[in-house]
């Protein structure tokens, strides 16, 4: 490929991998560019890599990287870099996922709200994650019913255990089921994983918490898509681990769990880890942020979860216990040559205490550890070991005890979750080591690596496949295309009989092969693989090159670690122990086994048939691949080293797939994509209509390509194809540049010209007009100055007149002023004489008054006294004469001490009352007594205000008087010339003083009318306050006239009776209950669930005494019919009223149900209504049902009097006191249909005093409305939801033709397509037109809109964050196209009933505003967080600018510096939130109380609401016919 100046390109650097560069220079061989780091290189043509021009549009990255316009090894990995720099850490390669492990804390990623977000939704719609890969494969399950398979791989620390995590949590929700004990199926799934963490986990050099195993977890489904059981798998267990260690490495976790457990390690014998001898060949004991006693409990919980019993579990950590012991034990030589034996009294106590937790004999197991038993046809030959081969044999036991332990926890973890026979679809999540290559590799990396080669086998083949998909739903021929294929390399590996792996087995039966050998024998048959190469400086060492690059092996443990001995001794040991598990672990060896000490038993062979087995599993199923990379080698988050991440991309086989991709069609564009970005090579062809695909292939034609292939929507390129096209649209867009700087060159010059021109003659004109004005400026200013000479004479004659003049007048005022003071002060003088005069007359008189009453008040007390002895004197005599009276006072003594029981149980309910309202008086008084604190200091500050003026006025007075003097010596001396000249500078001088005096007069003027204004201000307070004091003394008096009925009720049952009917009364809890009911507290959270009275109070049982008195309202309970039918059948509504609410509302006063003091009544109209919302038609009847109960709950708001519960006490006139108060005492007919007729007609009309069953009824009537309410406004959502849905998608299938949007840049903004947006304004109005027609009060209109906007502002916005096609320019100018069809709707319907829905939408409203602005680059942090996006927060906006990409203009986002900015913010605030998600959360609360009910709904009238006909023949209510 050629390339020209100024060409982007991608640069090959050995430290970072790749650099970005431009061409400054192209020449025949050489190429000169100049990188990021500002550095001239030359290289070969050969050796650079096109980059992107228009990268840094559409916010530099892609979440899909088949979207990249060249699919290289550098696009991908600087793609992966800048999405990892905005926190996005997964990104798509076709249906592959790559995450890269943020080594920080993202809850928000994954809380459930995220997963309920994926849930359903198709592979792509939303951002890139793990979820959505689990989503696709439970969905192709359950659609397809085939089993499917979910590959995670990376290398140590990428984060593949949290993945797997994450996917096996998300399909548990999915495909849970629901169940009450801790033992259900999903859970143990989940829980299997800490266990397994803990046995099969250690940490290495590059992770803390490295699984040294591979895990296939297959779950289960059943035919409803739930889970109905699952399997473990597990693949190549580390047993070397056990026995030996590397620093800073530990050895598994379980190991330090035990040591640090307390009491059990105490039980065990265990002490700190680092007196062990396989645990403190390592110096890291600790793990950083990680409890090893907390994380101990956490692995017996799982145990129980699980199903693993206490006695299973106190024999695994006595297992673990002992072999810890076992490593502890040292040998010294024999006293026989190459024999041994324990070496001290320290070995000996780990022996006795391993033997002890084995339950083993200790002379059988040194025994087996000192010596080796040889069966012969003679007879058994024992043979003793050296001290090298005792403790080999002890490390042999270690790892063989270890490694059965661990395979029973798997297989116990396999029963015990059990596994579903009959489930035809499975899902399987492998966790699998990656690619390993370091300085040293050993037996252990080639198995690994030789797994990696299978997988990558099977990755080709679906990533192969994929591409054939693809072809074939294009329609394009691609039966040519090439298949990269790794299978010489498996032939290697594992052909027979000349294989690795066979070659290994091998050598391994042959007692005298050693290391030397087997490489000997290996390069002497394999020497002619092109992948098998011989290192120069070793004679054993091998190369292999894989699919992601050369690693090279040493032998020298080959033999070693491919031996699974199977020691006689060890089985025989371990068999004979008492305890249960470790006696199944190792069952007795068969016959033909015991003749040989050591049976061999090969691991790779075995390794291999395993994972031919798991190649035969997931080749049955579809798979998703899930690939980990780590970012950085410290473990730091925010750190990306390309040399890693390009390193781990080549061994987790993604630039292998980019390969497949590169070997068809890697480049791949809609046409409207094509047409948009290369119709400019055409321009004579994109006039008027055209036809995408001719256009497309006319573009290429023109071109001259060959080998490209057109689809049904897509037009696909060959490698290098698009390279010739962006260079050629970089030559016409570059000859256009040039003509259009050469355009507006010439128009700048002419422009130039023009204007030197203009002002040239400019100048002239205005140099003629200066000295044209000069000449005439002389002639004025001669005439004027005779003019002004004239005029200053006249003005010194006329002063000097008025000075005369005015020094006469002030002599005559002064003289004047002084005579009127001194007759002022006389009159005033005498009348303050009169006024102290009439004062003391009237002091006197009253003295005189007071002396006279006191004297007739003493002698007025001594006669009444006088004949009160003598009536106590009768009185004496008649009582001592009169027995009789003895029965009288018992029977007053009797009635005192019943009068004192009913005052001490008075005092205890009336308790809790008087206590809130006391705090709530103090806290009132307070209020009052700082505001009248502050009004006193106001007026005193006022007062001395005043008294300062009165000071200044009396000092302008003093001025003047002095003014006056001297104006007279003026008038005395006027013929001294000198002194008049000073008297006229002390008169000059004194006016100054008095101005100033005058504005400091002014000034203090001034500050007293603020004194003033703040002080009405404060008195205005004070006097709100005294108005809310005032209503909450009417309050606290209608909490006591409650407590007064509550009272009553209880006063009525008679004390025999208290204890039988209410056993479960406590005074103090009904006190508060009480309280409950006339105060309801407004903070509680509403439910909406209407409640029956046992939910409030529990029911008063019937009594079956004699004694029990039948009320008058009993013999109605038959009329429930009738109020069955008003509930049931839709009576309509009659001027707006709800006539079912009317009839009910009559009947229930007709039959005095409100007076009862105990009826079931109320319970039979709560029960009927619940059952008629539960029915299935329900919800089309909520709205009328809306209605009715609320117009219900006011009437009995309204309409009803009991002492203070139903609204503030009643100021009726006399006539109507006296209506109200006879009503529960009249028992004429016509009477009671008078007074009937006259209740609800106004605030003259007589409300009816209601019992505690009424105010239980009130109660449940206000919980229904809310649930009638709760169950309307969700029922919209799930409603209006599907059209939202559509508006979200409407940009994705919108941006199919961008290729004719983009000609008009200067079109106003986006129509709403399809009209999505109408069919939501639709879906309003028949809202609106159906809450009308069902006479729906506006107040709960109001409510239901706020909310279902706010609703609506919820789902946009949380899409904005959650869909990058909608994060866009075109997007933004689409829904704030939408958004306006909403604000006019909401203008139409007006306030009444929309109230403050246009705020609801402030979140998405600011949200498009700030995608639809320019230049945003020119934007800075404050003003896009103050003035553009105000009600975001900065994690939001930081959100929504790493998303945002300009897919109409190809303009840049926001700076890098502003981004930079935030994310510090972000990630400095990430560490202090508890829940740190960037999307808005539903509020499913009740918008309104009891008490906004009642002031916001009007009452009703419903006197004139006739009985419908359908009900005329009832009996029960013929009362209502009479009335009408």
């Amino acid at each position: 490929m050629s390339y020209r100046k100024g060409s982007k390109v991608w640069v090959e650097e050995k430290g970072e991998g790749w650099l970005e560069a431009e061409v400054v220079d192209a020449k025949e061989r050489a190429v000169v560019v100049l990188t990021s780091q500002r550095k001239k290189i030359s290289v070969l043509p050969e050796k650079l890599l096109p980059r992107d021009t228009d990268e840094d549009l559409g916010g530099g990255h892609v979440d899909d990287m088949t979207k990249l316009t060249y699919l290289n090894e550098p696009g991908v990995l600087y793609n992966l870099k800048r999405r990892y720099a905005l926190n996005e850490i997964y990104t798509y390669t076709g249906s592959i996922l790559i995450a890269v492990n943020p080594f920080t804390r993202l809850p928000h990623l994954y809380n459930e709200y995220m997963m309920e977000q994926y849930k359903g939704v198709r592979l792509g719609d939303l951002s890139p994650h793990v979820f959505a890969v689990a989503d696709a494969s439970y969905r192709a399950m359950v659609n397809d019913s085939r089993s499917q398979s979910i590959l995670v791989s990376g290398e140590s620390g990428a984060g593949k255990t949290e993945t797997t995590k994450l996917i096996m949590r998300y399909l548990t929700y999915v495909g849970g089921r629901a169940v009450l004990d801790d033992r259900s199926v999903e859970q143990q799934v989940l829980e299997s994983n800490p266990l397994l963490e803990a046995f099969g986990n250690a940490k290495t050099i590059r992770n803390d918490n490295s699984s040294r195993f591979g895990k296939f977890v297959e779950i289960q489904f059943d035919k409803t898509g739930r889970i109905s059981g699952a399997a473990i798998r597990t693949y190549l267990l580390e047993r070397s681990r056990v026995v030996q260690i590397n620093d800073p490495e530990r050895n598994f976790h379980c190991f330090y769990q035990l040591c640090a457990s307390g009491k059990d390690a105490e039980l065990y014998k265990l002490g700190h880890a680092s007196t062990f001898h396989y645990l403190n060949q390592s110096k890291t004991y600790e793990l950083e942020g990680t409890n090893n006693e907390d994380e101990y409990w956490k692995t017996k919980r799982a145990m129980d979860i699980v199903g693993i019993s206490r006695s299973d579990q106190d024999a695994i950590f006595r297992t673990l216990a002992a072999i810890l012991h076992l490593g502890n034990i040292e040998f010294s030589p024999g006293k026989e040559s190459d024999s041994s034996k324990i070496k001290d009294s320290t070995s000996n106590f780990h022996l006795q205490m391993t033997a002890t937790l084995l339950m083993c004999d200790p002379d059988l197991l040194v025994s087996s550890l000192c010596s080796r038993s040889i069966h012969t046809n003679e007879g058994i030959i024992i043979k003793a070991l050296d001290c090298a081969a005792a403790v080999a044999n002890r490390d042999t036991l270690a790892k063989t005890v270890y490694a059965r332990l661990f395979d029973w926890l798997v297989e116990n973890i396999n029963k015990s979750i059990g596994q579903d026979v009959d489930s035809k679809a499975q899902i399987g999540v492998l966790d699998i080591y990656g690619f390993e290559s370091f300085k040293h590799n050993s037996f252990e990396q080639f198995c690994i690596n030789f797994a990696n080669e299978k997988l990558q086998q099977h990755f080709n083949e679906h990533v192969f496949k994929m591409e054939q998909e693809e072809y074939k739903s294009e329609k394009i021929n691609w039966s040519y295309i090439e298949f990269i294929d790794n299978q010489d390399m498996l032939d290697l590996i594992e052909k027979k009989p000349i294989g690795i792996i066979a070659l290994l087995d091998e050598a391994c039966m042959f007692p005298k092969s050693t290391h030397v050998t087997f490489a000997t024998k290996m390069f002497r048959n394999l020497s002619s693989h092109p992948r098998l190469e011989k290192t120069k400086f070793s004679e054993t060492d091998f190369s292999i090159s894989h699919y992601a690059g050369k690693v090279t092996y040493q032998t020298d443990s080959f033999l070693e670690k491919n031996r699974d001995y199977i020691v006689a001794e060890h089985c025989n040991l371990l068999s004979s122990s008492r305890c249960p598990l470790l006696s199944g672990l190792f069952t007795s060896l068969p016959e033909e086994s015991v003749r040989s000490s050591y049976k061999f038993s090969s691991v790779a062979s075995r390794f291999k048939q395993q994972l031919q087995a798991l190649m035969e599993t997931l080749s049955s199923t579809e798979p998703h691949y899930v690939r980990c990379v780590k970012p950085n080698s410290v473990n730091r988050p925010q750190l990306f080293e390309n040399q890693s991440v390009l390193h781990q991309l080549r061994c987790g086989g993604v630039l292998e797939a980019v390969r497949i991709s590169l070997a068809g069609y890697p480049t791949r564009r809609t046409y409207a994509e094509f047409v948009d970005r290369f119709g400019v090579l055409v321009p004579e062809l994109m006039l008027g209509s055209y036809d995408e695909r001719a256009l497309t292939e006319s573009v290429l034609q023109k071109m001259k390509l060959d080998n490209f292939q057109l689809g049904r929507t897509k037009v696909f390129l060959r490698a290098g194809q698009i390279a010739i096209l962006d260079v050629r649209r970089a030559e016409v867009l570059d000859n256009a540049a040039r003509r259009i700087q050469g355009r507006f060159r010439t128009f700048i010059a002419r422009k130039e010209f023009v204007k030197t021109k203009e002002a040239s003659i400019s100048v002239q004109a205005y140099c003629r007009g200066c000295f044209a004005r000069k000449m005439y400026k002389i002639m004025r200013e001669t005439a004027a100055a005779i003019i002004l000479q004239k005029h200053v004479r006249r003005l010194i004659v006329q002063r000097n007149y008025q000075e005369a003049c005015s020094a006469a007048l002030l002599i005559q005022s002064c003289i004047r002023g002084f005579i009127a003071r001194r007759y002022f002060s006389t009159i005033r003088e005498q009348k303050a004489a009169l006024v102290i005069q009439s004062f003391w007359r009237k002091r006197k008189v009253a003295m005189l008054f007071q002396h006279y009453k006191r004297a007739t008040i003493a002698i007025q007390c001594a006669w009444r006294q006088k004949l009160a002895r003598k009536e106590l004197r009768k009185l004496r005599m008649t009582a001592n004469e009169a027995g009789a009276l003895r029965e009288a006072k018992n029977k007053l003594e009797k009635k005192l001490d019943d009068l004192t029981l009913r005052l001490t149980l008075e005092r205890r309910i009336r308790a809790a009352g008087e206590e809130t309202k006391l705090v709530e008086i103090s806290k009132r008084d307070k209020i009052i007594e700082t505001l009248s604190a502050e009004c006193a200091a106001a007026k005193s500050s006022a007062r001395s205000e005043h008294d300062k003026n009165l000071l200044l006025q009396r000092q302008l007075d003093d001025s003047l008087g002095e003014i006056a003097m001297l104006r007279s010596n003026k008038i005395l001396k006027a013929e001294e010339e000198k002194q008049n000249s000073n008297l006229k500078n002390i008169v000059k001088s004194l006016s100054e003083k008095n101005s100033l005096l005058e504005n400091e007069l002014s000034t203090a003027r001034k500050s007293s009318d603020d004194t003033m204004e703040k002080l009405k201000d404060v008195e205005g307070k004070c006097t709100h306050l005294q108005q809310n004091l005032v209503k909450l003394q009417e309050k606290l008096t209608n909490l006591e006239n409650e407590n007064h009925v509550l009272r009553n009720k209880a006063f009525n049952i008679s004390p025999k009776t208290v204890s039988e009917v209410l056993p479960f009364y406590n005074p103090l809890k009904f006190s508060k209950f009480s309280a409950s009911i006339g105060l309801p507290n407004s903070e509680q959270k509403h439910i909406f669930e209407t409640p029956t009275p046992t939910k409030h109070l529990a029911p008063i049982p019937h009594s079956t005494g004699t004694r029990r008195q039948k009320l008058p309202v009993e013999r109605h309970e038959g009329n429930h019919e009738i109020l069955s039918r008003c509930i049931k059948e839709n009576l309509g509504f009659k001027d707006g009223k709800p006539v079912a609410a009317c009839i009910i509302y009559k009947c229930l006063l007709h039959w005095r149900a409100f007076e009862s003091e105990r009826t079931a009544i109320f319970d039979h109209v709560i029960e009927a209504i619940n059952d008629v919302l539960k029915a299935k038609e329900a919800d089309g009847r909520l709205p009328y049902w809306l209605s009715n109960t609320s117009a219900l709950l006011c009437l009995l708001q309204k309409n009803l009097r009991s002492n203070g519960f139903f609204g503030t006490p009643s100021r009726r006139s006399a006539g109507s006191l006296g209506l109200g108060g006879r009503t529960g005492q009249v028992r004429n007919p016509a009477c009671q249909l008078f007074s009937l007729s006259l209740v609800g007609r106004g605030d003259t009309l007589a409300q009816v005093d209601a019992r505690y069953p009424a105010i239980l009824f009130k109660q449940q009537l206000t919980a229904c409305v809310e649930k009638i309410f709760g169950q309307l406004r969700d029922n919209l959502k799930k409603e209006i939801s599907p059209l939202l849905s559509v508006c979200i998608q409407a940009p994705k299938s919108t941006r199919a033709q961008p290729g004719k949007a983009s000609k008009s840049p200067g079109a106003g903004a986006q129509q709403p397509s399809n009209s999505h947006w109408d069919n939501i304004v639709n879906f309003l109005n028949l809202l609106m037109d159906t809450l009308r027609e069902n006479y729906v009060p506006s107040f709960f209109i109001r409510k239901l809109i706020t909310q279902l906007f706010s609703f609506i502002n919820i789902q946009l916005f949380n899409s904005l964050l959650l869909r990058r096609e909608c994060c866009t320019f075109s997007n933004g100018e689409y829904v704030k196209a939408g958004l306006s069809l909403l604000e006019k709707w909401i203008t139409d319907v007006t306030e009444e009933f929309a109230g403050t829905s246009w705020h609801e939408l402030n979140y998405i409203r600011q949200a498009v505003g700030f995608l639809v602005i320019h230049q945003k680059r020119k934007k800075t942090l404050e003003e896009i967080s103050q003035d553009l996006c105000p009600s975001l927060s900065i994690r939001q906006i930081y959100r929504i600018c790493s998303m945002y990409w300009d897919d109409k203009y190809n303009t840049q986002g926001i700076s890098n510096e502003v981004v930079s900015a935030m994310r510090e913010m972000v990630n400095k605030d990430t560490a202090n939130l508890v829940s740190n998600s960037f999307l808005l959360d539903d509020d499913l609360s009740i918008p309104f109380s009891t008490e906004d009910l009642s002031m916001a709904i009007p009452a009703t009238d419903y006197a004139d609401v006739e009985l419908p006909e359908c009900l005329h023949l009832h009996p029960s209510v013929q009362f209502l016919l009479k009335v009408s």
